[in-house]
């Protein structure tokens, strides 16, 4: 068995900060409502080329705010994850991160939790893919680092584009209830579960 993490809202509390960042610059560049949840689960690359194409002041004014945001964000564990993890690592159990952030908002999680680098044996950040969840490249890559198969993979995943990314990779997909609602997840998973307290290796097997 081989376990693939998403990182905002699965293993970190961050997805209601980021909906709310997005909502705002939706709001203030776009004219849009709710593009917070219009935009989860891709890459900044991927959102300025889909929705700020052509406005490359709008992308410069907005990539500092992002950054500045993300140095100063919490970086909160769900609850459970980082001892579901430790657990995983005393079994043996290959882990990696898998997620549409890039790597200068991850080296802010680094310094929030040092621990990270040492849990998981890999970590993919944007900069590993060329396409964005729904398409299951980014956990295929996962798989690839970490010498596992399909069939033997467990994602962990929050969103509706991860969940499905998970799915057409053809894996168990495990969904945490901390973005969308467990009924409206529910259908798309193996598992659903509200946190990581409790959940112990042979639970997922």
């Amino acid at each position: 068995m081989i376990v693939l993490f998403d990182f905002d809202g699965v293993i970190a509390d961050t997805e209601t900060q980021y909906t709310e960042f997005w909502n705002r610059i939706g709001r203030e560049y776009l004219g849009q409502e709710e593009f917070g949840h219009t935009i989860k689960g891709q890459t900044l690359v991927q959102i300025f080329g889909k929705y700020f194409e052509g406005m490359d002041r709008e992308q410069e004014e907005i990539v500092p705010q992002l950054n500045e945001f993300e140095a100063n964000m919490s970086y909160d564990y769900i609850p459970g994850a980082q001892a579901f993890m430790k657990e995983l690592k005393a079994a043996g159990i290959p882990m990696a991160i898998v997620t549409s952030s890039n790597d200068i908002k991850m080296s802010n999680a680094y310094k929030a939790h040092p621990e990270l680098l040492e849990l998981v044996d890999k970590v993919l950040t944007s900069e590993y893919f060329s396409k964005s969840k729904p398409d299951p490249e980014c956990f295929l890559k996962g798989m690839e680092f970490l010498g596992g198969t399909p069939e033997e993979t467990v994602v962990f995943e929050d969103s509706f584009h991860g969940i499905a990314a998970g799915r057409a990779a053809r894996s168990k997909v495990i969904g945490l209830a901390t973005t969308n609602k467990r009924e409206a997840i529910a259908p798309l998973c193996d598992m659903v579960i509200d946190d990581f307290c409790g959940l112990t290796v042979q639970d997922i097997r």
